[in-house]
């Protein structure tokens, strides 16, 4: 199902998980899982802006709550609340 996010159009996955690109900011903190091997650069629900994560394998969920994704050479990007 194509939902959005702030005007995003992202692909629903599930009841608990939607797709995301870079550029997006959600309005409720959620995980985030990394589809294929890359760098993503997040602001976390601590409010800490450009953490940035290299070379993050494919498969790993990441350890931090999220509120934005500012840049991604990873993709497969989903959300899980």
């Amino acid at each position: 199902m194509l939902t959005s996010i702030k005007g995003i159009p992202v692909w629903a996955i599930g009841d608990n998980a939607v797709a995301i690109s870079a550029g997006a900011t959600v309005y409720k903190a959620a995980k985030l899982y990394i589809g294929s091997t890359g760098n993503v650069t997040v602001t976390t629900s601590g409010g800490d802006a450009g953490v940035v994560f290299t070379a993050v394998p494919a498969g790993t969920v990441l350890p931090v709550l999220v509120t934005a994704v500012t840049a991604a050479t990873a993709g497969g990007l989903v959300l899980i609340s």
